[in-house]
């Protein structure tokens, strides 16, 4: 698909833009306090499709539910509040769930990989993160981290729910049930789902940003043998962290300095490309060589 322009109508700022698992629709969501859903497609047209209205603040971030659960989607609010919304008819949109549990800006949610459920994560200026999974009778099951930054969550991401190396071990590996988030504090933290309790999965904390982490991104993995993410900071600093197997220490990379805050860090569907958003308007994608080293790789304009 070429580049091209949609105009969205939006009233103020726009903070998150994810396409849907098909590359049809796209979500917004901004400051105007709503989220719109977009249509595109390949000729380089787009049509305006819903507006989602339900939050009293800015929309920080949305996110599409894999369709095996139905069209779903979620948003998260400086109201601190999180909405699910879920499509009826085509462009009919409902409120399915509103969750409540935090007491001051959500910043961040995630869906868990779609193996595992439909799980939501949720990183909030309260410290703390919450995990939602529903259940079969249309209820949810909450599980928290409390204080997982005290000063503040800014980010969450789910890892590959395959094992690192399980393509080249053998045998059937149980799914994996971890977490990254990044923080106000200038640390990213990895935690793991274990007998029903969210648990530190790296001692110490993950630091080399000096100032506050504003994006964590999980890589797939695609069952390769090591462990990948990237960190986006207010510092100007993109960091590679890999771990080479489970137990290991993770080690961390500085991709490269900005020298202008970093907003947004997303990788490819393969874990060989990675989208870094900086500054005004400077979005740049880097790929790894054989090396160990990462350039940058040009995009056509």
């Amino acid at each position: 698909m070429p580049a091209q322009k949609v105009e969205i109508g939006h009233t103020d700022t726009i903070h998150d833009v994810v396409m849907d698992y098909y590359g049809k629709r796209v979500a917004t969501a901004s400051s105007d306090g709503t989220i719109k859903i977009t249509g595109v497609s390949n000729n380089g047209s787009s049509q305006h499709l819903a507006t989602l209205t339900g939050h009293q603040g800015p929309v920080w971030q949305a996110a599409w539910a894999h369709p095996k659960f139905g069209t779903i989607l979620a948003s998260c609010s400086y109201d601190g509040r999180v909405i699910l919304w879920k499509e009826g008819n085509p462009n009919n949109w409902t409120q399915a769930h509103i969750f409540s549990d935090h007491k001051s800006s959500v910043n961040s949610i995630a869906w868990a990989p779609h193996e595992l459920g439909l799980s939501l994560a949720c990183g909030s200026s309260d410290g703390n993160i919450s995990v939602f999974t529903a259940r079969t009778d249309g209820g949810w099951d909450t599980t928290r981290i409390d204080q997982a930054h005290p000063v503040g969550v800014s980010s969450v991401t789910w890892a590959p729910s395959m094992s690192p190396g399980a393509v080249v071990g053998s045998g059937i590996l149980d799914p994996v049930q971890k977490l990254a988030s990044g923080g106000f504090d200038n640390t990213v933290k990895v935690w793991k789902l274990d007998n029903g309790n969210w648990k530190t999965d790296c001692l110490p904390s993950l630091q080399m940003h000096k100032d506050w982490v504003r994006d964590v991104a999980w890589a797939p993995n695609l069952g390769l043998p090591k462990s990948t993410m990237a960190s986006a900071s207010q510092d100007g600093t993109v960091v590679i962290w890999n771990v080479a197997k489970e137990g290991d220490k993770w080690e961390g990379k500085v991709l490269n300095d900005f020298k202008m805050p970093v907003w947004r860090v997303s990788w490819s569907l393969t874990g060989n490309l990675l989208a870094v958003a900086a500054g005004d308007n400077d979005v740049t994608m880097w790929k790894e060589t054989v090396d160990g080293d990462w350039q940058q790789v040009p995009i056509d304009q």
